[in-house]
């Protein structure tokens, strides 16, 4: 199975200079937990996570400078550079492989440095598990 049959093709972005409280309304907004960051020319140059903006609230040191995190900080403040990628045509085990070594639950799909695409770690669990019920029920 490759990487392209599993992967959602429907991906929002933010840009480096939107500010944080943007991009968490687009991660609710999307129901993701990841957006990627693209510059003018639409080329991926980071990852903005829940877990980057939970990280940068936690290190907060008081309640000023969390409001001032959602409300003045930009995404390129705290958005994780050089996000890790997979090509359409890689075998899902070794993108799953990639994303269990990287401990990260998403892998973009980029061609030309473009994002095009997101691969999740949830589409493929869930079609691990279907496959196993199905193989569990020709052997009863």
């Amino acid at each position: 199975m490759r990487v392209r049959e599993l992967m959602q093709t429907k991906v929002k972005t933010v840009h480096p200079d939107d500010a944080v409280n943007d991009a968490v309304v687009t991660l609710t907004d999307a129901h993701v937990s990841a957006l990627p960051v693209v510059d003018e020319s639409g080329h991926m140059i980071g990852v903005i996570s829940s877990t980057d903006i939970l990280t940068s609230e936690a290190e907060a040191r008081d309640a000023v400078e969390r409001e001032a995190l959602f409300e003045q900080m930009m995404v390129r403040d705290i958005m994780t550079p050089r996000p890790l990628t997979v090509s359409s045509d890689a075998d899902v085990r070794e993108a799953a492989q990639q994303m269990l070594y990287a401990e990260v639950h998403r892998l973009f799909v980029s061609a030309f440095a473009k994002v095009h695409l997101r691969f999740e770690a949830l589409p493929l669990i869930s079609r691990i598990i279907d496959f196993a019920k199905r193989v569990s029920d020709l052997h009863t």
